[in-house]
C-alpha cells in the first residue's frame, strides 16, 4: 500500500472522475431567435402536431420547456425539421403567452387541473333538448370555467324536433348569452349551419358538451373535409352517448375564416381551480356593487354589499340571482 509523506504533492494523488459530465450548469437558455411560429392542432401521446405556414408538422417538446405542456390553441415557436415529410420530427422550445385558458378538474375534489384549450375566444356549450335530457348544472359550469377562462359563451341547443328550449332558455336569458337552436332537418339541409357559422366567423370557438348531443356531428357539418367519427347511440339506461371524440383537435373553417376545436365528451366538469371572486368579473353590471363587500365576500352571504346595490336600483335582481346560482355550482353536482 503506498504512503504519502508529509509533504505529499497533490499531484502525486489520484481522483476518480465522476460519473456524471463535469461541465458546469448554467441557467442561460438559448432564445431560439429564428424558431418559425406554429400552431398546436393536436396532441397525441408526447406527439404534437402543429401548423406552420401551410405545412403540417410533427413535434415534441424540448426538455428545457420542464413540465410544461403545449396544449391545443398554443401558439408555439419551432426548430428543426419543418418540412413536414414522414417520419421528420421538430422540437418545440417555447409556448408564447396565452390570451385564455379553458380549464376543469376531474371533479371539485381534485386539485389537478388540466388545460382543455387555450387561446380560444369563444366556448360553445353544446346540449341537446331532449335524448339526452339537458344537464342546466353542468351548463352552469360550463359558463362558470368560459368567464374564468376569458372565453365568451355561446349555448348551441341541438334536436329542437325533439323538445322546444323555451324553459332551458329562460334560465339563462338574464345572462345575456348568445345563443343558436338547432333541429336534426335543419342540420341536414344546411340552414342550423348557417346560423351556427355566423356566430363561428373570424373567431376561434372550442366546442364543449356531454355525449350524444351532437356536438361532434355539428362540427363534422361545419368543417366536412375533417370528419371526425360521431356517437353511434344513446344509452337507453344512463341517456348517455359513447365517447367518440379522444381528443381535442382545430380544425379550419372554410375560407380561412375561424377555427371550431371539438373536444372530448364530458362526464363531469370539476371547477377546483376556479377562484369565485373572478366571476364576478361577467357581470360588469354588478361588479361596481361588490366595492362595500367584507373581506373574502362570497356574493351569497348576509353582509353582501350588492344586496343593497340592487336594492337601490343599480342593477336587475335576475342578475343577483344569476350570479349566485353560478358561484353554487361549486357546492352541487351536476344531476342535480
Amino acid at each position: 500500500m503506498r504512503r504519502y509523506g508529509k509533504h505529499t504533492d497533490e499531484d502525486d494523488i489520484r481522483t476518480r472522475p465522476g460519473r456524471r459530465n463535469t461541465r458546469p450548469r448554467t441557467n442561460i437558455r438559448p432564445k431560439h431567435e429564428d424558431a418559425a411560429e406554429g400552431l398546436v392542432l393536436t396532441v397525441d401521446r408526447g406527439r404534437l402536431t402543429c401548423l406552420v405556414d401551410d405545412r403540417v408538422v410533427m413535434a415534441m417538446k424540448a426538455r428545457e420547456l420542464g413540465r410544461k405542456a403545449a396544449v391545443v390553441g398554443d401558439r408555439v415557436a419551432l426548430v428543426g425539421d419543418m418540412s413536414g415529410k414522414k417520419d421528420t420530427l421538430a422540437r418545440i422550445v417555447r409556448i408564447e403567452e396565452r390570451t385564455s385558458v379553458l380549464r376543469r378538474t376531474a371533479d371539485d375534489d381534485d386539485p389537478f387541473e388540466r388545460v382543455v384549450v387555450a387561446n380560444a375566444d369563444q366556448l360553445a356549450i353544446v346540449t341537446a333538448l331532449a335524448d339526452p335530457e339537458p344537464r342546466p348544472r353542468l351548463i352552469d359550469r360550463c359558463l362558470v370555467a368560459a368567464y374564468d377562462g376569458g372565453l365568451d359563451p355561446l349555448l348551441v341547443l341541438t334536436k329542437s324536433d325533439l323538445a322546444p328550449p323555451d324553459k332551458l332558455l329562460e334560465l339563462y336569458g338574464d345572462l345575456d348569452t348568445p345563443y343558436v337552436v338547432t333541429s336534426r332537418e335543419e342540420l341536414q339541409n344546411g340552414t342550423a349551419i348557417a346560423r351556427v357559422r355566423e356566430q363561428l366567423d373570424g373567431k376561434i370557438t372550442a366546442f364543449v358538451g356531454h355525449s350524444g348531443v351532437g356536438k361532434t356531428t355539428l362540427v363534422n357539418a361545419l368543417v366536412p373535409q375533417e370528419r371526425r367519427r360521431t356517437t353511434g347511440h344513446v344509452n337507453a339506461v344512463t341517456g348517455r352517448g359513447r365517447h367518440t371524440t379522444t381528443s381535442a383537435l382545430a380544425l379550419p373553417l372554410s375560407d380561412n375564416d375561424g377555427w371550431v376545436i371539438d373536444t372530448p365528451g364530458l362526464r363531469s366538469f370539476g371547477l377546483h381551480h376556479v377562484d369565485p371572486s373572478r366571476v364576478i368579473h361577467a357581470f360588469p353590471d354588478l361588479e361596481p356593487g361588490t366595492e362595500g363587500c367584507p373581506r373574502a365576500c362570497s356574493h351569497d352571504e348576509q353582509d353582501c354589499a350588492l344586496d343593497a346595490w340592487v336594492t337601490e336600483g343599480h342593477a336587475d335582481p335576475a342578475r343577483l340571482y344569476s350570479l349566485r346560482r353560478l358561484l353554487a355550482t361549486r357546492e352541487r353536482k351536476e344531476g342535480d
